[in-house]
Parts: C-alpha cells; structure tokens; sequence
C-alpha cells in the first residue's frame, strides 16, 4: 500500500504553498504534479527523488508510511532512505520503548525496516530513559555476563558509526549475525572490532558494511527469578572458561612441538 499521494499532498499543505507553486519548484507542470497528488500517476524514479529533496523526507517513509500520524520532527531518518519509527510517548509524556519478542528475535533482520512490525511490537516505558529512540532486545548465550537467556537488553538508537565509543557496550544488527550485544574495542574506517564480555570467546571483526543498526547499551531487565548472587557464579563460570582457554591454548603448543 502506497501513501505517497496523501503524505505529498499534506507536505504542502504544511509549505501553504499551492500545487502550481510546488510543480514550478519541481520544475514539472502542474497537470503532472495534480496527478501525483490524486494518485492517479505514480511518479517515476526521478520525480521520487527530486519530491524526496525538496521536502527533506525519505523516499520509504513517503511510499510507506501515514505521516499524518507522527510529528515529522520525531522521525528519525537513515542514510539509506530507511526510517525508524518515530518516538512515541505514552499518556504520562514517557518515551515508549519498542520490545523484539524472544521468540520472534530471528525475524528481526526482515522486520526492522517494515514500519508495520515495528507498530505491531509491545511497548513498555521506563521513566529514566529520556531523550532519545529505545528498544529493547532479547538476551542469548552467556557471552555478556550478567545478561542471559530471558533478559532484555535495553539500547539507545545510535545513527552514526563516528559516535561509537571504545570500551562502550552496543547492540550490534548486523547482516551475518543477526542481534549481537558486544563491547566496542576499536575502529577503523572500514571496520570495527567487538569483544564479549565473557573472555573465554576471542574479539572479532565486523565489515562497516554488514552494520544494519547500532543501540548504545542504556539499561537492562533482568528475569524474574534472576538473583543478585547470580553474579558470582558468572565470576566463576568466567574463572572455568578462562582455565578451558588456556589449557585448549597449551594443548595446541604441544601438538606443534
């Protein structure tokens, strides 16, 4: 379903500017841009794109998405024409914190950029998260201490690579591995390297090109059963996996001997 007619038509509204006056900025006649609006002529590729500059907005939130619904100053819009949903506050004026279901987490990679699965997604709020667009992932394995299977990993929508900080917790979307929530060591203009937390798994690198989305790490909800004291015993399977990785480490300096 194409919204393009409606949204371009409530753009100018919004410019009080009249179609004759937007088909000449457009450089097109004004029979051709009345069509666009009515809806009885999609405009081709490069009508799109001069449409897409003129108002500032992407071409798949004009194709895809009600903008009459959001304030358009709460979109947040991607370099690759990509949007994310707007921030949406509930009654008391708190931001609404998107949740990917556990068992739903797989889909993610297909549904992050379809705003009708964003809409469909629970939503919680939490009072001390303010200023920014949240979401909140599942947790999976034992990579990042304390966090496990049955936690939430609670991330603020980072848009550019140059705001990664080392020795900062993120919540990487990336094409080959789906979610991952690892620790920034380093980056470079064509890569960054990601460490968990866990020591017994070796850092590694992540192509800039397979990075779908970044969330800055800004808090975490933890299962209902989940203890405090549960820390020590990741310390300890930590002290094991440590003690596994330095045996597997003399164990290959033997067989080269």
């Amino acid at each position: 379903m194409s919204f393009f007619a409606d949204n371009i038509r409530l753009l100018r509204g919004k410019k009080k500017i009249s179609q004759a006056e937007l088909a000449a900025q457009l450089i097109i006649t004004r029979s051709a841009y009345a069509a666009y609006e009515s809806g009885r002529i999609q405009p081709g590729a490069d009508i799109l794109i001069k449409i897409s500059k003129h108002f500032n907005i992407s071409i798949d939130l004009l194709l895809t998405v009600d903008i009459g619904k959001y304030p358009l100053e709460d979109v947040l819009k991607l370099q690759d024409n990509r949007i994310v949903l707007p921030i949406v506050v509930d009654k008391l004026g708190n931001n609404s914190i998107e949740v990917i279901p556990q068992k739903a987490s797989m889909g993610y990679l297909s549904g992050y950029s379809d705003p009708e699965y964003i809409e469909s997604l629970q939503r919680i709020s939490l009072p001390f998260l303010t200023n920014g667009k949240y979401r909140a992932f599942p947790a999976k394995g034992d990579s990042m201490p304390p966090f496990r299977d049955g936690s939430y990993i609670i991330g603020k929508y980072i848009e550019n690579i140059e705001d990664l900080k080392p020795n900062k917790s993120y919540i990487f979307v990336t094409l080959n591995d789906g979610i991952s929530y690892k620790r920034l060591k380093e980056k470079s203009k064509k890569k960054i390297t990601v460490s968990a937390d866990n020591s017994f798994y070796e850092p590694y690198d992540i192509s800039l090109g397979e990075i779908v989305e970044i969330w800055q790490y800004a808090s975490g909800i933890f299962p209902e059963d989940f203890e405090a004291d549960q820390l020590d015993s990741y310390h300890l399977k930590d002290m094991f996996l440590e003690l596994r990785k330095d045996i597997r480490g003399l164990d290959d300096k033997i067989s080269k001997l």
